[in-house]
């Protein structure tokens, strides 16, 4: 990832949760993971990430911020996320999005910088989720923009404390960017949505992606990982080799890696020969490769 980037975040993370039951929405898990800490994943290249609700543990280095009241809503949680922010465009987020990925970022960041029909600049672009519903929380937004009509509608009604969103969005030009499976804008409001989430991360086609990124985060490593090549080499070690040789090639090759700085790709690539050169004597000597119980049968 970049060290340098033009854009902050604000994470909205306070809320009573009401549906439920007052539990702490952020730190609840999908994957083994906090709910906040995946949305802080997702952003994770912001030069600011600012966290405005009740103090608790986060995956990485954040601003801490709290709205005046506590529990006086999202206009009240966002003016005071951006007294901390300094970049020109702001990412701001709801802390229960356990979907949401950094090609979802980019695309509102990159949406938001964009100018509007007559040439004027755009104030921010957000999600639509499947059924048309805006999603004011999963968006990107010009600093200038928020503060300017947040200071206005502090004028006009004294205070922000309860105002909805929807009266600040209406006085904004905004781009929709489509979210056609409603997956990068689902939340969690409910324990059926959370039981929802924490099942379709399980789901055929999605879970290794989900494991090897829950790896990492945990870990603290920044590793583009090709999953399909891992496991091919893994079948060739245990095919050409031996099956407990398949995790132990594909550690050996993360350690090398690690210590060498080395290309994944590359080290996967080699490994594989290796495997196959394996595979190629075993079936010259009339050998089966990995036998049961995982070891090779001695040559004749």
């Amino acid at each position: 990832m970049s060290d340098h980037t033009d854009y902050d975040a604000i994470v909205l993370a306070g809320g009573a949760a009401r549906r439920l039951g007052g539990a702490d929405k952020p730190a609840l898990s999908v994957g083994g993971r906090a709910l906040l800490d995946r949305v802080l994943t997702a952003c994770a290249d912001a030069a600011i990430t600012v966290v405005v609700g009740p103090r608790r543990p986060a995956g990485r280095p954040v601003v801490r911020a709290l709205e005046d009241p506590p529990g006086g809503g999202p206009l009240a949680a966002l003016d005071a996320g951006l007294r901390h922010i300094t970049a020109p465009t702001v990412l701001v987020l709801s802390a229960d999005l356990p979907f949401l990925t950094p090609a979802t970022v980019r695309g509102l960041l990159a949406a938001a910088t964009g100018t509007a029909d007559g040439g004027a600049p755009r104030d921010g672009a957000l999600l639509r989720d499947a059924e048309g519903r805006d999603q004011p929380l999963v968006a990107a937004y010009r600093a200038e923009s928020l503060r300017r009509e947040l200071a206005l509608l502090h004028a006009e009604h004294g205070t922000l404390t309860g105002l909805p969103l929807r009266v600040l969005l209406s006085e904004l030009t905004l781009e929709r960017v489509p979210d056609v499976t409603s997956t990068a804008s689902f939340d969690c409001d409910t324990w059926e949505d959370l039981g929802a989430a924490r099942a379709r991360i399980r789901e055929h086609g999605r879970v290794l992606d989900e494991w090897i990124t829950a790896v990492k985060d945990e870990l603290g490593i920044d590793l583009d990982v090709d999953t399909a090549a891992l496991l091919d080499v893994a079948r060739d070690a245990a095919h050409g080799v031996a099956r407990p040789a398949a995790p132990l090639t594909t550690f050996l090759i993360g350690y090398a890696a690690g210590q060498q700085g080395g290309d994944v790709t590359a080290l996967v690539h080699r490994a594989a020969a290796l495997a196959n050169r394996w595979a190629a004597e075993a079936e010259a000597n009339g050998d089966s490769g990995g036998a049961p119980g995982g070891e090779t049968k001695p040559a004749e």
